[in-house]
């Protein structure tokens, strides 16, 4: 039974069609209330974690580029400008509410080394400190992500979960949850609300019911609860359109698709 009045340590991960609009620039009114949310949910007595994609989307708008670049080293260029601007509105922003945040830029090498004892460490000190950490994949110097374009932060915010033993994993994307075929072609399409087991049917599923703005889609999503639920902690889909939604979901109610974790 998903019970949320347990959960306290949330890693909450948003996704670019999140922070900004189709034009690729900010989206100032939805990370306003975002934002505000985290923070109520943070003064409440919960551990927020913060994944957020974005940068590259920013640097973009930034650099006064209408196209998503193709090539690797500007890419990286667009997220080294645009992590500037993303860190520097979730500081202003959480500066409003008397909290403060601290950047973490993580790569799959430093995940897969004993050094992540060290980003441990790190988190571990910033939550006892009462610190939000935002994370992101460092983009200027990871590569296969940018490459493959797999919407990598999914999995990276289960990975982020794992290491800081997350109660709960919450991925807010562009879509209401895990349907039984793509809402926006399929009208009949149908929300599951709880999925205790991930398995072929599943993985099927998946490839259809894609998340379409961003780069992941569902399949990356539920690669991420796999993970998610494999390491002992339940993992939710909600719309991030409506960031209130957090306080539906904090307040028991059935919203999005929620993934049980392995008992």
């Amino acid at each position: 039974m998903f019970d949320i009045s347990t959960k306290k340590r949330i890693v909450i991960k948003v996704g670019t069609t999140t922070l900004t609009h189709k034009t690729g620039r900010l989206n100032i009114r939805r990370m306003e209330r975002l934002v505000k949310t985290l923070a109520d949910i943070q003064n409440s007595g919960r551990e927020i974690i913060l994944v957020s994609s974005g940068a590259i989307g920013l640097g973009m708008s930034k650099m006064g580029l209408r196209e998503r670049p193709t090539d690797t080293p500007m890419k990286q260029a667009c997220a080294a400008v645009g992590q500037c601007e993303l860190m520097y509105m979730y500081d202003k922003l959480f500066g409003e509410y008397n909290l403060n945040v601290a950047q973490i830029l993580l790569t799959r090498y430093i995940l897969e080394t004993p050094r992540k004892n060290n980003v441990e460490n790190t988190f571990y000190k910033l939550i006892e400190h009462n610190i939000i950490p935002v994370v992101n994949e460092n983009d200027t110097v990871a590569i296969d992500e940018l490459e493959l374009a797999v919407g990598e932060n999914d999995s990276l915010a289960a990975h982020v979960g794992m290491f800081c033993h997350a109660d709960l994993l919450v991925i807010m994307s562009d879509i209401d949850g895990f349907f039984d075929g793509d809402p926006r072609s399929n009208p009949d399409a149908k929300l599951i609300p709880v999925v205790e087991k991930i398995d072929d049917k599943i993985r099927a599923l998946a490839g259809d019911a894609v998340s379409g703005l961003g780069s992941g889609g569902m399949i990356t999503k539920i690669n991420a609860a796999e993970i998610a639920m494999e390491a002992g902690f339940d993992m939710a889909i909600v719309n991030g359109r409506n960031p209130d939604i957090l306080y539906d979901l904090f307040d028991g109610k059935s919203v999005g698709t929620v993934f049980l974790a392995n008992k």
